[in-house]
């Protein structure tokens, strides 16, 4: 139900008290087919568990920014496949053009303007309004980047958060957006298994068996971070003392990618602190043992 936060709020306009829970964590309850009654029953079973966890309820302005967010990420998507087109329409004619759509931008001039490389009068056209439409991607996105960064400029919890090694800007606005009252959260592990970059378990007669990131809960904020991180282990291959903490990834054995997702892993620490009343990111930090 995509309206559930707006009803949650005009519920709570109201006076009444509002809480919403997961469907997987209401699905357990459910004990014959499924019918309003038997739905109507292991919700009302559910929501008195000690240990239910639930949802957060987004304001107007969270909704706003995660808006600009989600039609952002679709622009980017239509950006790399309309570049994607470019090169295998090129491809076919034998110009090959290097992964990166800053390649496109650069050699797609130069391209219409050969008269020499036998590209027919109608495909020049084609390219022509190809390119156009990839500029026009690029610059919604640009637009859309500029309108993130101006929220983000006048929101402390942002601009906290951006403090960390490896999130900025569109990260940080995102993180603030999705999780609003960190308070909402336990403990960093918590917030890194809503985020699923705890390990997945698969754990029975006492021996612990850890499998891979668990990926549940929101792809989008995910992969920020994975991002994120593996800019922070890349420059802190080449740039010795930047965080203790963070640097020593860069010598772990394991593969860059699986570095990069414990690493996104070892953030959620940081958040959970940034996203506190009054607090500021500290290089070193580790979590009270509690």
């Amino acid at each position: 139900m995509r309206q559930r936060h707006h009803w949650a709020r005009k519920l709570e306009a109201f006076g009444h008290t509002v809480k919403l829970m997961a469907p997987q964590f209401v699905k357990p309850y459910v004990k014959t087919n499924k019918n309003d009654a038997a739905d109507a029953e292991a919700i009302c079973e559910a929501v008195g568990r000690p240990n239910m966890r639930f949802v957060p309820i987004k304001n107007g302005e969270q909704q706003a920014i995660l808006a600009m967010h989600r039609a952002r990420q679709g622009f980017v998507k239509a950006r790399t496949a309309q570049a994607n087109q470019i090169r295998g329409l090129l491809a076919e004619y034998g110009i090959i053009i290097p992964q990166g759509i800053s390649h496109i931008a650069k050699r797609l001039p130069d391209i219409l303007e050969d008269g020499e490389n036998g590209l027919p009068g109608a495909f020049r056209q084609l390219l022509h309004r190809l390119g156009d439409h990839l500029k026009e991607l690029d610059r919604q996105v640009g637009e859309l980047e500029v309108q993130i960064q101006v929220w983000h400029r006048e929101n402390e919890a942002s601009k906290k958060l951006a403090q960390i090694p490896g999130i900025g800007p569109i990260t940080a606005s995102a993180l603030v957006a999705s999780i609003g009252d960190a308070k909402s959260f336990e403990s960093g592990r918590q917030l890194a298994a809503w985020l699923g970059l705890v390990p997945k378990q698969h754990s029975s007669g006492g021996k612990q068996l850890l499998l891979g990131i668990s990926k549940h809960g929101d792809t989008y904020l995910r992969t920020l971070l994975i991002h994120g991180a593996r800019a922070v282990i890349r420059v802190a291959e080449r740039k010795a003392g930047l965080c203790a903490n963070l640097a020593g990834a860069a010598d772990r054995p394991a593969q860059q990618k699986h570095r990069g997702s414990g690493l996104g892993e070892q953030e959620r620490s940081h958040l959970l602190g940034a996203t506190g009343p009054g607090a500021d990111y500290q290089p070193g930090y580790e979590p009270s043992a509690a």
